[in-house]
């Protein structure tokens, strides 16, 4: 079974996207912000990471940075809202595997996900 950390700061889309994947096989952990991400993803070393772009106590961006330092091949797909095109490219350039928009696409969440695991 496949773990999939969810790191956002709504509490709504964490419990939103944890029913999803666990429905679908997968094994989730989650985190609200970026500072606890980067926490969890040296205890857990999760298969895949999905992370918010906005959030407080350290951004998407710096927590995927650090956890890229951590390991080098980590598959981070970020979360983003509509209008956040130089995130998305910010981080994409940073080592990024994909990025999804929200309101997240149950379909297409998956298939970018089945893709990154690949």
């Amino acid at each position: 079974m496949f773990k999939i950390m969810i790191v956002d700061d709504s509490l709504f889309m964490r419990d939103r996207l944890s029913k999803l994947l666990t429905s679908n096989g997968y094994e989730t952990i989650l985190a609200e912000n970026g500072e606890q991400a980067v926490d969890i993803y040296r205890q857990a070393q999760p298969d895949v990471v999905l992370m918010d772009i906005t959030m407080p106590r350290k951004d998407g961006l710096e927590a995927l940075a650090e956890i890229r330092e951590l390991d080098s091949s980590a598959k981070v797909i970020m979360l983003t809202a509509i209008g956040q095109g130089l995130a998305v490219s910010q981080a994409m350039s940073a080592g990024a595997k994909d990025f999804v928009e929200k309101p997240v696409s149950p379909d297409q969440l998956l298939m970018v996900l089945q893709k990154a695991l690949q």
